[in-house]
């Protein structure tokens, strides 16, 4: 993992600010969603990237009635259903 050189204090409410630069390279915009982990003694934060509602897969999600579904669950469901 590289450093990015940058420190920031974490105010009375906790809260901190992740600075411009790094919400640029990582295309995060205002208000958008962002997924906070833990790895081992590092807090992660990363771009929010939903995934489908059966696997949790990320990878050619498509929008079904408002839910996040892969191409992969929707061809076992199209399968499943034409039984």
């Amino acid at each position: 993992m590289k450093s990015a050189g940058v420190v920031r204090k974490i105010d009375e409410l906790g809260r901190i600010v992740v600075p411009i630069e790094l919400r640029k390279s990582l295309n995060i915009g205002k208000r958008e969603a962002v997924e906070i982990s833990l790895d081992n003694d590092c807090i992660m934060i990363k771009k929010f990237e939903p995934g489908c509602c059966f696997c949790g897969s990320t990878e050619d999600i498509q929008n079904f009635n408002g839910n996040k579904v892969c191409s992969e669950c929707v061809e076992e469901l199209s399968s499943a259903s034409s039984k």
